[in-house]
Order: C-alpha cells, then structure tokens, then sequence
C-alpha cells in the first residue's frame, strides 16, 4: 500500500474521533470526569479543527498521488469512500445535536449512496470512476458549510445575525444535487445506464 492511500486511511481512521468530540456527554458523567464537562465545553471547537484537517489531508493524498504517480483503483474508490464518511458522520452528528435541518442531511447522503453504489458497480466491471469537478466543488462548499455550523457562523456572529451557515449549507444542498446529476450524466453510458 502506498503512502496516498495510508494517508486516506489515516483520514478514515480518524473520523470515529470526531464522534467523540462531538458528543454530548450527560452531567453524572462530567461530574465523575472533568474531561467530559471540557468535551461538553470545547468538543465543537475541537470537531471543527479535526474536520477541517481530515478534510484538508484530502488534498494531501491527492497531491502525493499524482505528484509521486501513486493513483491506483483502490485510491480512487477509497478517496472518495473517506470523504463521503467524513461528510456523512459529521452531518448526521450535527443533526442529532439539532444544529442542520434534517432533510439537507437526507439529500446530502442520499446522493453520496447512489454514487457510492454506481462507483461500486463500475468497479465490479473494471470501471474505476474518478471524481469529477463538480464533485469537488461540492465538497469544498460541503466542508465549509459544515465548519460554518460547527463554528455556530463565529465569526461573522459579531457582524450579522444572518444564518450564515444555513446559507451555505442551502449552496451546498444545491451544488449536490446538481454535481450528482452531472456525475449520472457524465457517466450512464460506460455503465450502461439509459437516462
């Protein structure tokens, strides 16, 4: 295995951290271990640095992939496989925590399954399919609409009351569905899909 895909593992690997900091912990447990009331206190600050670096190690990987010529098939459905995690749990983490409407998450991840689910398919006929730009635009505007919510819009909080980060989370909503259309367009007809 190469080092572009340790990298991407590393990201996968840490993503189970970003539950942690992320979770409310109830008061009989910090009032047993003072490092819970700090998670409760500063977890999002922490959530929102972890993700944004696990987000950021993404164009690490990328760019020692093509730089040192480590693309390999299983980097390409991996890659994408970390980022679609990445998304999915720290989105349905801040549903729970009642900070994102549900029925963003329900697009946002809807759409990640069915691509998921065609790479997949592509992949069993010897087909790998690679990310295209809009893919990763998508993701750009998906990752800081997310800080945005985890950040609770600081620091534009001390300029507007404007929900900031529900706008961006409306741009990124809509750059999914569009960049999953064009991905299904783009694509129907190496696999054989009639659209």
């Amino acid at each position: 295995m190469n080092l572009a895909n340790k990298i991407t593992l590393v990201r996968i690997f840490l993503i189970p951290l970003l539950i942690i900091v992320l979770q409310p912990y109830p008061l009989w447990l910090e009032n047993k271990m003072p490092l819970f009331a700090h998670l409760n206190e500063w977890g999002m600050i922490y959530a929102a640095v972890l993700f944004l670096l696990t987000a950021a190690m993404d164009k690490l990987d990328g760019y020692i992939a093509r730089k040192y010529s480590m693309v390999t098939n299983f980097g390409k459905l991996l890659d994408p496989l970390a980022d679609k995690l990445l998304i999915s749990v720290a989105l349905i983490m801040l549903v729970c925590l009642h900070m994102v409407p549900s029925w963003m998450v329900m697009v946002i991840i809807g759409r990640e399954v069915v691509i998921t689910a065609i790479r997949v398919a592509a992949s069993h006929k010897g087909i790998a399919l690679a990310a295209d730009k809009h893919g990763k635009i998508k993701m750009v505007f998906q990752v800081i609409a997310i800080a945005a919510v985890m950040l609770n819009n600081s620091p534009y909080i001390s300029l507007t009351n404007f929900p900031i980060d529900i706008a961006l989370m409306l741009v990124a909503v809509t750059l999914t569905i569009y960049s999953g259309y064009n991905y299904l367009r783009m694509n129907y007809d190496r696999l054989d899909l009639k659209m």
